[in-house]
């Protein structure tokens, strides 16, 4: 028999991006000097396929072979809840039985503590194993039943601390695994291949073993994966194309966590979930809003709230400004989760359009610790609101909210799906929505309660106007 071809790929070791050739930069992160060469056997090598196909009927079951559309069987995907109401909206409506999700994060953001809370959530009602290659078995259980004051189910829920994939399939078919919790990916070996631990080879052959045994045995699997340095998924980018569901774990600030669904054949991508780390674990938040408002009841001066879509949700967040006498040569433009280019288009449109010296110290922050993209424009009216506070030194009126894009001509602008963000805000109970003219439309009147109103402003002069 003839040998196998060895295959030559270049792999990055920051991101796990694959080339054809070397190259000095690697195009995805930006790295230098990282992408390295590395020989991988191909899949058709005896090695591979005795990983996946080693005991009767092979790890992931008899292949079906070809079939006639009309002999397939068609399953329609059950869902079941994680007891995370944030994770279960991010995945869809729930888990669904027989999938394959990568949850990814930075080391703290959550992963362990989170998964803890499903497994036990899952050992209720079916066999359950969670996999702990990076602790040991009594790390682990101290933190979910002393810390997180857990009660698994004793009679379906398993522990291993296992790093060879051989012996997770083994244990799951012996067992009859119907929920996995494999953490991390990064950690684990075959014995099929050669490489260490989170090396490419490595990674792809442990993904593909689990993938393959999960969908032909009904198991729903949970994958955590590690990053890199700038916060993305460590290892092959190929990995996404295996699961059917990969979420990663924003950290906004001490305790706040954001989940985004990069991929997901059983949902919309569009869903987000907010969660807060407490002593207790990560809560689902079910008023995020108030997360991102500030806390005092006092009313301050250079402060105003506006409301900015992030996935399907409509959130209000609150932004703060300070303007203060510039004490060098040259004013000092300080940004935290607000655009630099927004804020500097929103000076110099105030000065030419407005008559309002901007020449100052300027500090603009977002309270929560979120941060908006350089194209988000529905927080313009809000952070120019917030300067002119400041920079007036007198308090916005009480319960006012800000939507809208300014434009270069001083013009205000309508935002996408203005109307869900003005329900939105009317329903927080605040009293005084300022919108573009434009963006005006009668339906919103349905929402507005006694004491409440929406006020219609065509440029940033009416807006100047309405504040004196």
């Amino acid at each position: 028999m003839a040998k196998a071809k060895t295959k030559i790929a270049y792999v990055c070791s920051e991101c796990g991006a694959d080339f054809k050739k070397w190259q000095g930069q690697c195009s995805e992160c930006k790295a230098w000097n990282t992408i390295t060469e590395f020989r991988e056997p191909t899949s058709t090598t005896k090695s591979v396929n005795d990983a996946i196909n080693r005991s009767k009927g092979g790890y992931a079951g008899p292949s079906v072979g070809v079939q006639r559309i009309n002999q397939v069987k068609i399953e329609n995907a059950t869902r079941v809840s994680t007891g995370l109401s944030e994770l279960d909206r991010v995945l869809g409506g729930g888990i669904t039985l027989g999938s394959v999700v990568l949850i990814s994060g930075d080391p703290g953001s959550g992963k362990t503590t989170m998964l803890t809370k499903v497994a036990q959530v899952m050992s209720q009602t079916m066999n359950t194993l969670y996999v702990t290659a990076e602790e040991s078995l009594s790390q682990w259980s101290k933190r979910g039943i002393e810390r997180l004051k857990l009660n698994f189910n004793e009679n379906n829920f398993m522990l291993s601390d296992t790093d060879c994939i051989e012996d997770i399939v083994d244990q799951c078919i012996e067992n009859e695994i119907r929920f996995l919790i494999a953490d991390s990916i990064q950690a684990f070996e075959s014995n099929s291949v050669e490489g260490s631990a989170g090396g490419v080879t490595q990674v792809k052959t442990c993904a593909k073993i689990l993938n393959r045994l999960c969908k032909q045995h009904g198991i729903t699997l949970i994958l955590v994966g590690q990053v890199n340095k700038n916060s993305q998924m460590a290892g092959p980018q190929t990995l996404k194309h295996i699961i059917d569901t990969a979420i990663h774990i924003e950290v906004n600030d001490a305790s706040v966590r954001i989940l985004r669904a990069d991929k997901n054949r059983f949902g919309d991508t569009e869903q987000v979930g907010i969660f807060q780390m407490t002593e207790f674990g990560m809560r689902s938040v079910d008023n995020p809003s108030r997360l991102f408002l500030s806390s005092s009841e006092e009313h301050f001066e250079g402060s105003a709230i506006t409301v900015i879509k992030d996935g399907s949700r409509n959130l209000l967040i609150e932004i703060q400004a300070l303007a203060t006498e510039v004490e060098g040569e040259k004013s000092i433009r300080n940004c935290i989760g607000v655009s630099y280019s927004r804020l500097s288009l929103i000076t110099a449109v105030l000065k030419k359009h407005g008559g309002i010296p901007t020449y100052y110290d300027i500090n603009i922050s977002l309270v929560g610790g979120l941060k908006m993209a350089d194209s988000e424009t529905s927080t313009d009216m809000a952070v120019m609101a917030a300067l002119l506070s400041s920079i007036n030194s007198k308090p916005l009126p009480v319960g006012a909210v800000f939507i809208g894009e300014v434009a270069l001509t001083g013009e205000l602008r309508q935002v996408p799906q203005i109307v869900p963000r003005v329900r939105e805000a009317l329903s927080h109970g605040k009293n005084i929505i300022f919108i573009p003219k434009v963006a005006y439309h009668k339906s919103m009147e349905q929402f507005v309660k006694a004491g409440q109103s929406i006020q219609p402003l065509n440029n940033i002069k009416a807006l100047i106007e309405a504040l004196n």
